[in-house]
């Protein structure tokens, strides 16, 4: 049976880099910006077959700097594991009618010398890239995509590159 499941999961992400089982813990956050009822759910990546899956687990240890006490959080680590995406607007979503905002802090692995974060994302379907921009990052950001599913992003900085998957809701 467990074959078969394998198998089936395999077919599913056809043309997609093979996906890490997402890391599921009981936070115990002291970032107040995201509810508990986005922390028990299933991760976006599990539900939609987006690449990257949602790691609610404490943060790789190199990006730790500036947190007290536990790390974890909802975060997407990059392709090449330089960058991490820590979601303070966990789920990400097209329209926030609670006013809340898509806060994502990029913590890159190592130090750059200064410039932007540019990010450009493309839906999975589409071809155009949207980009965005981050001044002076890796950094906090609000990155607002316009539509919902699931976007390739491709992330540059001075001397680096990275690129991760990111579910949107509508």
């Amino acid at each position: 049976m467990l074959l078969l499941v394998v198998v089936v999961s395999g077919g599913c992400t056809a043309g997609r880099r093979p996906q890490p089982a997402p890391t599921q813990t009981a936070p115990a956050l002291s970032a107040p910006t995201w509810s508990a009822s986005a922390q028990a759910a299933p991760t976006a990546a599990a539900r939609t077959g987006c690449g990257s899956p949602v790691d609610t687990g404490p943060l790789p240890e190199w990006a730790r700097a500036g947190f007290t006490g536990d790390s974890s959080m909802p975060h997407v680590l990059g392709d090449h594991g330089t960058i991490v995406a820590a979601m303070f607007g966990h789920p990400l979503a097209v329209t926030r009618p609670d006013g809340s905002s898509n806060k994502i802090l990029w913590i890159a692995k190592d130090p750059a010398p200064p410039g932007d974060l540019q990010i450009d994302a493309t839906r999975d379907g589409t071809h155009t890239p949207v980009r965005r921009t981050v001044p002076s990052g890796p950094g906090p950001s609000i990155i607002d995509l316009p539509q919902p599913g699931c976007w390739r992003l491709t992330l540059t900085w001075p001397g680096h590159s990275d690129t991760l998957d990111l579910t949107y809701q509508p």
